[in-house]
């Protein structure tokens, strides 16, 4: 599996993996605009993750795999948290859903901690994505995000 970062050869066929459009903390994101790295096997992208770097903090927007336990979405990780601490970024940020028990389980394995849980996020993120299902992974209600981070060094 090659991996690499994402460009215009690979940019349509990553975006499928997760959809366009990704809210978090309220914040809309255009994956289309965003930086990112994939896996490609066969010409085919098998794992995609997008990060906008900002203020200091790098979040990792989308991070979506096809098939999982290979370490893709480690490796992706990895080199978003290298990118992140290349400029400069203090931290490494996400969000998941609260359904979401098996990417809860992956971030906290990987040494980012639990440090927020934002009540009734979805909820409210609805407003602007109203795609984003009611019911989650287990027939889990999807309301709230929680927040991960990954320290690169105090602040």
């Amino acid at each position: 599996m090659l991996i690499k970062p994402i460009d215009t050869e690979t940019r349509e066929s990553a975006l499928q993996l997760s959809g366009p459009l990704i809210i978090s903390r309220g914040k809309v994101h255009h994956l289309g605009g965003l930086p990112g790295f994939c896996a490609v096997a066969d010409g085919s992208v098998e794992a995609a993750v997008y990060y906008c770097c900002e203020n200091g903090m790098c979040e990792i927007v989308s991070l979506d795999s096809r098939q999982e336990n290979l370490g893709t979405g480690t490796k992706l990780m990895e080199l978003v948290i290298r990118e992140a601490a290349r400029l400069g970024c203090s931290k490494v940020w996400l969000i998941t859903s609260n359904d979401n028990t098996r990417a809860i389980r992956f971030y906290q394995k990987r040494g980012f901690d639990m440090v927020a849980v934002h009540r009734e996020a979805i909820t409210y993120a609805r407003k602007l994505k109203p795609a984003i299902p009611l019911l989650g992974y287990d027939g889990i209600p999807v309301r709230h995000e929680v927040e991960f981070e990954y320290r690169l060094w105090p602040v």
